[in-house]
């Protein structure tokens, strides 16, 4: 089982460059299953319907979202679709689902979405505890279990990773655009990478305008961003897990 989990899509240009090269890396690397963060698509802020279903058009298995999850309200029409999670830690009474399972080839893949709260403005509950509660819940229920922690802090993440090792099949981080390179395999098993990167504009701050980026902090006033302009790159992680153990044998980072 190969499953690819694509970085944070960022704006029109970003969703340009998923259309133009995932098509070619699904097929090159027999990609079985693919998950993309897709709370930046809608100009850095969200995501819309026609977004939405411009990437599952793309064969994407599973959509996952962040902090900027109600960027655009029209999120609420579709957010309970099969094929999209939101952060299972908001809070309970959010619309939606934090997580949601998946066949695949004879296996029952659960994708799980979380969001940090370390320097995070964002209200919500325990992620630890949280994924905890859901592993347990649907453990005996599936083979493979996927985690995207949409989260600031490289050391949350990697406290998580530690925290879940064995329990959840994979764990990658999300939200920071850059692409980290400490791809590993756990002591009990666990394939976790700290972040995965972004897809969208190349000559950019983390996806936006360089100029109005520079102007926040040179000015310390509050410059409006806008989302770069220009060739964009795309980044992504897959993991080769293994048929019979349903373990992790193998991480490649896979970049466009």
């Amino acid at each position: 089982m190969r499953i690819l989990a694509v970085g944070d899509i960022v704006g029109r240009v970003g969703l340009q460059k998923l259309k133009d090269v995932l098509p070619k890396i699904v097929s090159e690397n027999k990609i079985d299953f693919v998950i993309v963060n897709g709370e930046n698509a809608a100009d850095g802020m969200g995501l819309t319907e026609k977004m939405y279903k411009e990437i599952l058009a793309l064969n994407v298995n599973c959509v996952t979202m962040g902090n900027h999850t109600w960027g655009k309200k029209e999120i609420f029409n579709f957010i309970d679709h099969k094929n999209i999670v939101r952060p299972a830690n908001y809070s309970a009474n959010n619309p939606g689902k934090g997580f949601d399972i998946y066949e695949c080839k004879g296996k029952h893949i659960a994708v799980i979405n979380l969001i940090g709260r370390t320097t995070m403005p964002i209200l919500s509950e325990n992620p630890f505890t949280v994924a905890k509660e859901i592993i347990e819940e649907i453990k005996h229920a599936v083979d493979i279990i996927v985690i995207d922690f949409h989260a600031e802090a490289t050391a949350e993440k990697i406290a998580l990773s530690y925290y879940l090792d064995g329990e959840a099949t994979v764990i990658y981080g999300t939200h920071t655009h850059v692409q980290t390179a400490d791809e590993t395999i756990l002591e009990k098993g666990t394939g976790y990478i700290t972040d995965i990167g972004m897809t969208g504009p190349k000559k950019s701050v983390i996806g936006m305008d360089v100029e109005a980026s520079i102007k926040r902090f040179e000015t310390s006033l509050p410059e409006k961003y806008k989302i770069a302009d220009g060739k964009a790159k795309f980044n992504s992680c897959m993991f080769e897990i293994d048929d019979v153990t349903n373990k992790v044998k193998n991480i490649t980072r896979i970049n466009a």
